[in-house]
């Protein structure tokens, strides 16, 4: 049988009608600055994120160099904190993955595994995390099998086996997600332990038809048409686990713009291109962070440059033409 994977979209739990001024597209250091500003602004403010430990900054174990916080801290506490704050002010944080976009026009559409949502302006802050390279037999069964998005294909699969493939929060919350139609979960996680929230991760220990694979590294996907097993290395033994479909959460250091498509440039190593405001070619379109690749990739770097977007966003949806910084 043959297995194309389409989005199912749903979820009006999460969307509806309503039109915010900003949506931020990435909850790490600069978007959750940037959501403190717009926020703070009074501006409807709409963060679109993974997780706490799917980005850089979530998955850093100590830090002790950040400014007004003494002392050693992890990242996703830090992260948290920023959270906490760009939530007393009012913005909404809400964990989805963003598959599409369309943001030419006055009002800028964000197409996600839950539904779509709508706002006025958009600043992509998803930093450089994205895959450059693939497994064998992974690109080949794109849609036969292999998919990166649970919320959207995990129907597909009822009553079957599958595998997912990752550490962090993304990958955990997926394989939980997909319990509600598989048979069986087999979560191949490559480092010693899971770097997810301990209540994540106990959920995932606790579920019955989950299986935690601990150092455990994909080596291929194996299959024709579509998708029949997964071959893994644990211990520098490999074995084949029968599966129908394979969802993979691993990071590697590219900018992850993919659900931009082509409607921004970016330069040769795939970085978006900004001016002083923070605005990319398309008016009302911003971005900041690791995936501008301009930067020492320093979370107080990310978290100026989110402050520095969040006020050209207040220009922009004032009216102005010219978005000029104060100290212009």
């Amino acid at each position: 049988m043959d297995i194309r994977l389409v989005s199912l979209g749903g979820g009006p739990e999460e969307t509806g009608d309503q039109v915010y001024d900003v949506i931020i597209i990435g909850g790490g250091p600069a978007g959750a600055t940037a959501a403190i500003y717009t926020a703070r602004a009074d501006l409807s403010t709409l963060v679109l994120d993974k997780g706490l430990t799917t980005g850089a900054l979530g998955m850093t174990s100590k830090i002790a160099n950040y400014p007004g916080v003494p002392g050693e801290i992890s990242g996703a506490e830090l992260l948290a904190r920023i959270r906490a704050q760009a939530e007393s002010f009012g913005a909404r944080f809400v964990q989805d993955k963003v598959l599409s976009t369309e943001l030419r026009g006055p009002v800028k559409r964000v197409f996600t595994g839950r539904g779509v949502y709508e706002g006025r302006a958009v600043i992509i802050a998803t930093g450089a995390m994205g895959r450059t390279h693939t497994v064998p037999g992974e690109a080949e069964l794109v849609g036969r099998g292999v998919s990166y998005c649970a919320t959207c294909d995990g129907a597909f699969f009822r009553d079957q086996e599958v595998a997912v493939v990752g550490h962090n929060d993304e990958a955990v919350e997926e394989a939980l997600f997909l319990t509600r139609f598989a048979s069986r979960v087999h979560l191949l996680v490559m480092t010693s332990e899971l770097k997810a929230s301990p209540a994540l991760v106990e959920e995932a220990r606790q579920h019955p038809k989950v299986e935690i694979y601990l150092s455990t590294r994909l080596r291929q996907v194996v299959g024709q048409d579509q998708v029949q097993s997964v071959r893994v290395v644990s211990d520098g033994k490999e074995q084949e686990i029968p599966v129908a479909g394979v969802f993979i959460y691993l990071q590697g250091n590219k900018p992850i713009t993919d659900f931009l498509g082509d409607q921004l440039p970016t330069t040769e190593a795939g970085c978006l291109i900004v001016d002083e405001g923070m605005q990319t070619s398309l008016p009302g379109v911003f971005a900041v962070g690791d995936l501008l690749c301009n930067h020492l990739k320093q979370a107080v770097v990310a978290a100026g440059e989110g402050a520095i977007a969040a006020m050209a966003v207040q220009r922009y949806l004032s009216g102005r033409e010219k978005l000029r910084p104060d100290w212009s």
